[in-house]
């Protein structure tokens, strides 16, 4: 344990004995005894990505026209390179250090950095999280007959719907308070029927495109015509989407989930395994879930859209509901609760991150209420659910540069690791830096276009059009491509103001040496 961390018996810092049902160990290493076996992460990341998200995220790819192979392929390889990085990044320092995220980096950045970022990750969590409510309302939806938010509506369209988020809401958010140990039993107990379910969806939805077709499938490269012909047609995209290629699912297959992996969220999660390589239960989840889950999900809304192509909502309880009636509604359910369970507490680990004094059974309780409030609020987050993930990973990805250096290299530079902690400062100006450097160079590229648009305006950038058309070509990278070389750029600026940081700096406190 840290030195500088005092705690009770209770596990809560600063002698103040808090309520808590669970321990959690938010500022210390997990100790022995508390340490899980492979299973437990087996179980979570199935259940985790065999999930609500599928639902809503599989449908999507159809509304940005790919095309079967870029879709099929890009998700192959971008899963691989998924659970490589939670292999490779994540669990070798989360076993060695066994620290929550938070403390983590409370040790490298300081206090009020930490908190910047700890706001953000938990913001983010919430609002994804209230997203999964919202694909389980949609369940409710359906049984209830009420109206639900379109493709492009902000608000709510009806009290049954706000009502279907309040009771989702609540259940959820009841289930994640209690913590980790409870969140992967329930996993583990829904993941195997999940699974079937979502293997129901994409056989009955092909053997109805066969009928509906009169396609003739006797061999796999049939079956492959009829992917490439009526299902995953590579045509043009849905009004106000980007056409996808294979480097866009491939890219989102691998950073949808960076903020886990590569930006070592997961830290909080795999402090509790015995061994590094239980990571490779992240394939469980990316080849169960953002594998076969998306494209039996996708497969719902081709054939919605074959059938009407006027119809673009996105809801998942009336594509499941038609699929498999009241089992695809009850899958709905699940499928968003064992996904809204470890995003309520990621979030919950964040907030008490901040609040260190709090128990973190109630403010957990406290975040899957306001993602309750949210998702009520403000439905459309749910329907651009891949926009949202791109801007998330983007985010929080810098800080997960910031601690793969100072855990592996820094030292090799002369320098000093968990500089926070040594030097007494609240705020580590390399690491705060190197983000908000990152986030400004990334966020320009993303939006070239318009700022070079603005400049004109201002008659800052005199050129011909066609000079301009080659600028906006040339500099503008769509969101899903730019995290990559941006947390390059981190490790880079971080290793760099490190080096003037730490020979500027003197320590804050006494003993800092």
């Amino acid at each position: 344990m840290d030195q500088n961390a005092s705690a009770q018996p209770d596990g809560q810092p600063d002698g103040r004995q808090q309520f808590s049902p669970v321990e959690e160990f938010e500022r210390e290493p997990v100790p022995p005894h508390a340490q899980l076996g492979f299973g437990s992460f087996l179980g979570m990341y199935a259940g985790e990505h065999t999930a609500g998200t599928e639902l809503m995220l599989g449908p999507l790819f159809v509304a940005h026209g790919v095309s079967a192979f870029d879709f099929i392929v890009g998700l192959l390889v971008g899963n691989a390179l998924a659970v490589l990085s939670w292999m490779l990044f994540c669990a070798p320092i989360a076993v060695r250090a066994r620290l929550t995220l938070y403390y983590q980096l409370e040790k490298i950045c300081g206090r009020k950095l930490v908190t910047l970022y700890n706001l953000a990750n938990g913001v983010m969590f919430t609002i994804l999280a209230g997203a999964m409510i919202t694909v389980s309302a949609t369940a409710l939806g359906v049984w209830f007959d009420f109206k639900m938010p379109g493709l492009d509506d902000a608000t709510p369209t009806s009290v049954g719907w706000v009502l279907a988020v309040v009771v989702m809401g609540l259940l959820f958010a009841g289930c994640a308070a209690y913590g980790f140990k409870t969140i992967s039993k329930f996993a583990n107990i829904a993941v195997p029927w999940m699974v079937l379910v979502f293997l129901t969806f994409g056989l009955i939805t092909v053997r109805r495109f066969i009928d509906a077709t009169g396609a003739a499938i006797a061999s796999p490269d049939d079956l492959w015509t009829l992917c490439r012909t009526a299902i995953w047609k590579g045509g043009q995209p849905l009004a106000g989407r980007a056409k996808f290629t294979f480097w866009h699912v491939m890219f989102f297959a691998w950073f949808c989930n960076m903020a886990w992996h590569i930006g070592l969220s997961d830290l909080s999660v795999f402090r509790y395994a015995r061994k590094a390589w239980y990571a490779v239960a992240s394939a469980a989840g990316m080849y169960i879930g953002h594998f076969m889950a998306w494209i039996c999900a996708s497969l719902l809304f081709a054939y919605q859209l074959h059938l009407d192509p006027g119809n673009a909502d996105v809801h998942p309880g009336p594509l499941a509901y038609d699929a498999a009636g009241l089992t695809g509604l009850l899958c709905v359910v699940i499928a968003g609760w064992t996904t809204a369970n470890p995003t309520i507490y990621r979030a919950g680990l964040a907030f008490q991150a901040i609040l260190p004094k709090h128990s973190r059974f109630f403010i957990t309780l406290a975040t899957g209420i306001c993602a309750t409030i949210a998702a009520a609020a403000y439905p459309k987050v749910t329907m651009r659910l891949l926009d949202f993930v791109a801007i998330w990973a983007l985010i929080l990805m810098p800080m997960g540069a910031v601690i793969f250096v100072d855990f592996w290299l820094i030292r090799k530079f002369g320098l000093r690791s968990n500089w926070a902690q040594w030097s007494g400062r609240a705020f580590n100006w390399a690491a705060g830096l190197a983000w908000l450097l990152t986030l400004t160079v990334c966020t320009l590229l993303v939006q070239f276009s318009t700022v070079a648009d603005w400049l004109a305006a201002k008659g800052l950038l005199n050129v011909s059009p066609e000079r301009m058309q080659w600028l906006k070509e040339t500099f503008t990278i769509e969101i899903f491509f730019v995290s990559l070389p941006g947390w390059f750029m981190t490790a880079i600026l971080y290793l760099a103001l490190s080096k003037w940081y730490q020979s500027t700096s003197r320590p804050a406190v006494e003993g800092g040496q």
